[in-house]
């Protein structure tokens, strides 16, 4: 019986390898290359700010580019990876990312920057899908855990790029320069796991309607993500203002609990993987969602400083691996096709992002943010109430 091909052409039904140990490595170093081009953007946003000439305001208008671009992208990515596969989609994901971030670093007028943003955020957003879905396949050939090691991958990726940013920036190379190296890095990882890329999107080329509205188990696991992105957004927009609106740190040094928080989700997530193997993914979840409830309370209660900081680490530790159980579990449903579900739990997980911190800023702004992190920290109990049933 014909099929259709990556291509659109029809050929003769081909028998598919099932991924093994190439496949994986190719995951891994799809993941780092996402995780590289999304962090190298942020040391630079100073230097967009200041070139196009925008004040704060009209930057967070401008952001929102990015995160619109990721909205709009996302539903498509599993209709796009089912019909040409993911090696495809995940390669010329990464090279637009590439791209967009050397325009970004010389882009001349807000127009342009907002626009660069929009395609930056819509690249992004696709390879996020696409290597999601590739790591899907592979997990369940595998018939083990992988998920958390893939995104602790993509965490390693976000240090190397916003450090090794940082320090170039840091030494006088120019903004573009800098995005030169990363585009460079970029298409080597690339090149380096095109070769382990599946030529498919859905398992063996079977055949899967173009779009299918959410709906059952995906949706539940989808308002579950959307509360784990949320606790990564809290973190990285808020930790540093609530350490020095409650308890006196400096602007300077300000940034400890993200950094803690960061090193905590990648070592937490580097180890995930043995330790769903371990204790299943309903403990992993259950405990986790605990672990980062508890987190928020000692950040919100501490009398000390540093006690407080500590509080962000224990987020990261528990956060650490709520997503990519998740992950794994919308991969074994059998409500929707895995490429659609998890372009529909992605895209929840990204509302969560965009909207959960500016959520808290309301929050903060008619009671205070400490309020805020306890609604946060109830959000991630619901997490560990409902382990059984969306980790099964």
């Amino acid at each position: 019986m014909p099929n259709h091909a990556g291509s659109g052409t029809p050929v003769e039904k081909r028998a598919v390898r099932a991924p093994g140990v190439r496949e994986q490595m190719a995951t891994r170093t799809s993941f780092m290359a996402g995780g590289l081009g999304l962090a190298s953007w942020a040391p630079l946003v100073p230097y967009a700010r200041d070139r196009v000439g925008l004040d704060d305001a009209d930057l967070g208008l401008v952001l929102l580019c990015l995160g619109l671009g990721s909205m709009l992208s996302m539903p498509l990515t599993g209709i796009l990876a089912g019909r040409f596969g993911c090696r495809t989609v995940i390669v010329a994901a990464a090279m637009v990312l590439a791209i967009t971030l050397c325009l970004l670093a010389i882009a001349p007028n807000p127009l342009l920057l907002a626009t660069s943003l929009f395609f930056f955020g819509a690249s992004l957003g696709t390879m996020d899908v696409a290597i999601n879905l590739q790591a899907v396949i592979v997990e369940r050939a595998a018939g083990r855990a992988m998920m958390s090691g893939f995104h602790g991958q993509f965490s390693l990726g976000t240090i190397i790029g916003a450090s090794g940013t940082s320090v170039l920036l840091h030494f006088g190379l120019p903004p573009f320069q800098v995005t030169l190296v990363v585009f460079i890095l970029i298409s080597l990882l690339v090149g380096i796991s095109a070769g382990g890329l599946l030529p498919y999107g859905n398992e063996g080329n079977k055949k899967e309607p173009m779009f299918v509205v959410p709906h059952g188990r995906v949706v539940f696991i989808g308002l579950l993500c959307f509360f784990g992105f949320m606790t990564e957004g809290t973190t990285l927009d808020w930790s540093a203002i609530f350490l020095i609106t409650t308890h006196g740190f400096e602007p300077s040094s300000a940034g400890v609990g993200y950094v803690l928080f960061s090193i905590a989700m990648t070592g937490g997530r580097l180890t995930g993987d043995w330790l769903v193997h371990a204790f299943g993914g309903v403990r992993v979840m259950a405990f986790g969602g605990v672990a980062a409830a508890a987190g928020f309370f000692v950040a919100i209660f501490a009398p000390w400083g540093w006690l407080a900081v500590s509080g962000f680490f224990l987020i990261g530790c528990g956060a650490a691996n709520l997503v990519p159980v998740l992950f794994s579990a919308v991969g074994r449903q059998k409500d929707m096709p895995p490429g659609l579900a998890i372009a529909a739990i992605s895209t929840f997980g990204y509302l969560g992002i965009l909207v959960g911190p500016a959520m808290l800023g309301f929050i903060a702004h008619w009671l205070s943010l400490g309020t805020g992190f306890g609604l946060v920290a109830i959000m991630l109990l619901v997490v560990a109430a409902n382990a059984r049933i969306a980790a099964r």
